[in-house]
């Protein structure tokens, strides 16, 4: 579906936003997404899983308020349901102009876990070059990202460590590195 345009020029149909495309948030404190249309008059807003299932409210895990938007509540580890908390979900919205669709948003939740980021231990003859690798565990890796290195809580700034490059790949590499000293 696309934008819609009456006849009548106080009648439209479209939507503010439709570059969204993923929603994460954090399980302990849940996410409010709105429908992105905007009508003239006002729009019925629906939302539905990918499946075309209107999505109906499961007290206390899921709710649409009548603004359209809608809200998941955060939860504990132990309530996570892969149909409410990591699902793709798309909004319609209708009024006299039409019937438009959003396009399809991923909605997941994410736990907040400690994690232990960690150096692959590396040997190296002075003057030559080393290769770090940062070691972050899968369960956060699509969250983190390398930003700084550091010794002892100091930063290697750039008269001892040179940064020639950063690879990310499956597992998440660090800067090569020459060091000077």
């Amino acid at each position: 579906m696309a934008d819609v345009f009456g006849e009548d020029l106080h009648s439209s149909l479209y939507f503010v936003n439709a570059s969204l495309q993923e929603v994460v948030f954090s399980s302990t404190t849940g996410a409010l997404v709105p429908c992105p249309a905007a009508a003239v008059p006002p729009a019925t807003l629906r939302w539905y899983l990918a499946t075309g299932e209107e999505i109906y409210d499961v007290p206390g895990i899921r709710h649409v308020h009548p603004n359209g938007t809608l809200q998941i509540y955060g939860f504990l580890p132990s309530s996570f349901s892969n149909l409410i908390n990591d699902n793709t979900y798309y909004c319609t919205a209708e009024n006299p102009s039409g019937k438009i669709r959003s396009q399809d948003l991923h909605i997941k939740a994410v736990f907040r876990e400690p994690y232990t980021v960690r150096v692959a231990d590396q040997r190296v003859m002075r003057g030559n070059t080393a290769v770090f690798k940062c070691i972050i565990p899968a369960s956060v890796e699509d969250y983190v990202t390398v930003v700084s290195w550091e010794k002892d809580t100091v930063s290697l700034v750039s008269d001892s460590l040179i940064v020639k490059q950063c690879k990310f790949q499956s597992s998440v590499w660090g800067h090569f590195a020459d060091f000077l000293k």
